[in-house]
Parts: structure tokens; C-alpha cells; sequence
């Protein structure tokens, strides 16, 4: 597995392909002969949200008992994590075999694109075409795919969704996406195709991004238009134990009183979106049974979106890296916890809006502790990250760690060192900047998380 996974890995990024286009995929599913065709596919863009409402979409079409896939990105821990049979990620040694069947096409393609002046086929196209592949044969009903970035270029937009998603459209990847939301917009929208229902999330840039969103809608004569706030609404939300209990109304009726088990209330907008999808693709006719979707919500664990790994202290841990992503973080933990103290452990990219999203999460930090995660080719440097951190909290409250482990004893012991009753109440560590730190830190902690329970609380990591 980790030889296939290294060769994998090792192909070039989507962000350094030279030339943006579709043309490798084409021909690998020519190739192929068009396993894309034998299931229903719900499509998801959109700056933040897409991981969470592509696991909500999969667990609404599984609680019908339908045979599902689920294509994600990035992975936390494990790349098998990217594809996923009835909510089971690949064993090893499928994911091997995933990869064996194609790899003599992808040399085929690799040498006629050289062959044109062309890269060979990224890591993502690979992993793409993986999933397709595992999809065709298990054989699933429903895919649901996150796209990779953007949407018109990416490489799952080979695939026509009956269902395109997307959530909201902010400010990220820019250098690859465009400087503007309407550029970002522009790309995100070419997801929508002839036969899709558009499922579109709340747009903090409505008055920019809409009428681009509706334009792909009626330039490319999709099916149907539904929109948050419009044909489809959140009523109401009310924060539980573990999320939220919501009531929602989509085109097909009014669901009430529905367990969502996670936090925030974008959360609760991307159970609406999910919902909607799932109405298109499943055999049903008008509103889904209330039990199964109640069932199917709220039991979705989304790994790495403010979850919470431990108690006492609390840790949680969060993947977003953009302005709309620290937002979104901001708002749910201070809907849902009471902090008297919250430390920050904070690695990020070099090419995110570091100073932004630092300074949404400043009103909720006590201390922030900068540090790196394990992606060496462009996390942002701890002393670069202090520099900024500084600017935004000021030299007291922001410590410097090197590396990941130390970063978490230090914001742990900081915590402890107020804890005069010794039960963690109260008292948190929030880890986020990046999907790779917060999977760094889940690697970390569940590795260490027996032996750490029978020290005292001062040997903790």
C-alpha cells in the first residue's frame, strides 16, 4: 500500500499542471469506456462545506438502503479515506487493486499527453479516475463527489452531476481561481450542466455571485433552480448536546424537528443542501420518510470540522484555512461551548489569507501557539507565522513551537496550569489553520491517547 501510495502522491499537483483542461480525463474514460455512466452523481463545489454535505448527501441515499459512493478530498490521515463504498472507506489492498487495473491506462495517457507537450496525469486525475473505477464496478447507484478545487477545470467535472451543489463561494485558492468572487464564482459554476438540479447554498456574496450561478443555470438549460432562502429554507435550529436540532423546508416539503450531529450554523445550511440533492436522486416520490432522515443526519461524524477529540481538557479540532471557514468556527464554538479559556495551536499554508483568519479567531483565543504541520512543500514557516500572529494578538498572547507535538503539550499545559479544580471544564485547545494540521494532530493524539489517560495531567500531550 504505502509503495502504490508514494507513486500516487509523487505525480504532480493539480496547482503546477500546465495546461487547465479536461483532455487527460477524456481520454482515460475513453479508455475505460465510460464507467461514469452506470450511476447517478451529485456534484459539490463551493468554497467550505463541501466534505460536510457530501457525507450528509451519502448518508440520506444509504438510509434508503441504495448502494452509494463518496469521493472526497483531502484526507486527514489516510488517502483511502478519498474513496468510500456504503461509508466505508477502501481497504488497502483494494485501494491497491483500485489502482493496479488502471495504472497500464494511465501510462497510455501519460505518453500521448507527453506526446501532445502535455504534464502526465496529475495525483488528482489518478485518485478520480480510482474512484470511477471502484464506483463502476462495486456497482454503486449514487456517487457523491466533492470536486477539488473550483469546478469548471477540476477533474471530476467530467462527470455529469443530476445533481450540482454549491455552497458558499468566498475567497480562496486565488491564484489558481482568480483574484475576484466573481472570477471563483465563475468557476465554481461550471459544475451545473444540462440534466442538473442546481442545489445553491447561502452566498455570503450574493449580490456578485448570483447572477453568475443563474446564468450557468439558464445558459446551460438545467433542470431546476433551488436556492437557500428561496425554494429551500432552514425555519428553525436550536443548539443540542453533540449539534443541533433543525427544521427545514425543502421543494419536495417541511421536515421538523431533525437531529444534525454537528455545530454551527452553516452546518444546518449544508444538511439543506443535502437534503434537497437527495430528494432528486432518490426513487421517491414528494418529501423523504422524516425517520430515515432524522436517522441518516444524525449519525453523520465528520472528521476534522470542529470535532471534538478529547475532554478534559477539551481539544477540538478544525480543517478550515480560509475567512469563511474561521467564521464559520468562530461562530459555532461560541454558540455551543463556554470557554473561560481557549488556546490556540495554529499551523497554516503559505498562500491562505493567514492574517484574515487569524484575526476572526483573536476575539476567542486566550493564547495562540504557532507552529507547522507536516506538509513541507508550503506550510507557512512558525517564525513567519509569528511574525503575523503577533501583528493580530500582540507579543503576550502568542507563543512559538516549532514542531506540531511540542505546540500541543505547550497549549495543554497552559490549560492545565489555570485548572485550579483539576476537571478541564471550561478550558480548551482548538487546533486548526489546515486540514493537514488538524489530521497531523488526530494522527498524534489517537496514537497517544491510552498511554496519555494513565499519565497526570502534566505529561499529557
Amino acid at each position: 500500500m504505502s509503495a502504490v501510495e508514494r507513486l500516487i502522491m509523487s505525480r504532480p499537483t493539480e496547482h503546477n499542471t500546465t495546461n487547465l483542461n479536461l483532455d487527460r480525463m477524456h481520454m482515460m474514460l475513453d479508455l475505460m469506456g465510460h464507467p461514469e455512466e452506470s450511476f447517478r452523481v451529485v456534484h459539490i463545489t463551493g468554497t467550505n462545506g463541501k466534505g460536510s454535505t457530501a457525507r450528509m448527501v451519502e448518508a440520506l441515499v444509504r438510509a434508503y438502503g441504495l448502494q452509494t459512493g463518496l469521493y472526497t478530498s483531502p484526507h486527514l490521515q489516510r488517502v483511502n479515506e478519498r474513496i468510500c463504498i456504503n461509508g466505508q472507506q477502501l481497504s488497502d489492498e483494494a485501494f491497491v487493486d483500485a489502482f493496479e487495473q488502471i495504472a497500464p491506462m494511465i501510462d497510455m495517457v501519460d505518453a500521448q499527453s507527453a506526446k501532445d507537450g502535455g504534464p502526465a496525469m496529475s495525483f488528482f486525475e489518478v485518485l478520480t479516475v480510482m474512484a470511477i473505477s471502484v464506483f463502476a464496478d462495486a456497482p454503486v447507484d449514487v456517487a457523491v463527489v466533492e470536486v477539488g478545487m473550483g469546478g469548471l477545470w477540476d477533474a471530476t467535472n467530467v462527470l455529469d452531476g443530476d445533481v450540482s451543489i454549491i455552497g458558499p463561494v468566498d475567497m480562496d485558492h486565488m491564484q489558481w481561481l482568480g483574484d475576484t468572487v466573481e472570477e471563483i464564482a465563475t468557476e465554481k459554476a461550471g459544475i451545473i450542466k444540462e440534466r442538473s438540479t442546481a442545489v445553491i447554498g447561502p452566498q455570503p456574496h450574493a449580490s456578485q455571485v448570483m447572477p453568475i450561478i443563474e446564468k450557468a443555470f439558464h445558459d446551460q438549460h438545467a433542470q431546476a433552480l433551488v436556492r437557500d432562502g428561496e425554494e429551500m429554507e432552514v425555519l428553525n435550529r436550536v443548539p443540542a448536546v453533540g449539534g443541533q436540532v433543525v427544521d427545514l423546508r425543502t421543494p419536495n416539503g417541511v421536515y421538523e424537528q431533525v437531529p444534525v450531529a454537528k455545530f454551527g450554523k452553516h452546518q444546518a445550511h449544508n444538511a439543506l443542501s443535502a437534503l434537497a440533492a437527495a430528494e432528486v436522486v432518490l426513487p421517491v416520490s414528494g418529501a423523504l420518510d422524516g425517520d430515515l432522515v432524522s436517522q441518516a443526519l444524525g449519525s453523520v461524524k465528520i472528521p476534522g470540522r470542529i470535532e471534538q477529540i478529547r475532554t478534559s481538557p477539551t481539544i477540538i479540532l478544525d480543517g478550515g484555512h480560509n475567512v469563511n471557514a474561521g467564521e464559520a468556527l468562530r461562530d459555532a464554538i461560541e454558540e455551543s461551548y463556554d470557554f473561560e479559556q481557549l488556546v490556540g495551536v495554529v499551523a497554516m499554508m503559505r498562500d491562505k489569507q493567514v492574517e484574515e483568519y487569524l484575526g476572526i479567531l483573536e476575539p476567542l483565543l486566550s493564547q495562540v501557539v504557532v507552529t507547522e504541520n507536516s506538509w513541507t512543500g508550503r506550510v507557512m514557516s512558525a517564525e513567519e507565522l509569528e511574525q503575523i500572529a503577533v501583528r493580530v494578538f500582540g507579543r503576550d498572547r502568542v507563543i512559538r513551537r516549532d514542531a506540531l507535538p511540542d505546540a500541543i503539550q505547550e497549549a495543554v499545559d497552559l490549560v492545565d496550569a489555570e485548572d485550579e479544580v483539576g476537571v478541564g471544564y471550561g478550558r480548551g485547545v482548538l487546533i486548526c489553520g489546515s486540514f493537514v494540521t488538524a489530521g497531523d494532530a488526530r494522527t498524534l493524539l489517537k496514537e497517544h491517547m491510552n498511554e496519555d489517560l494513565a499519565k497526570p495531567k502534566s505529561e499529557r500531550v
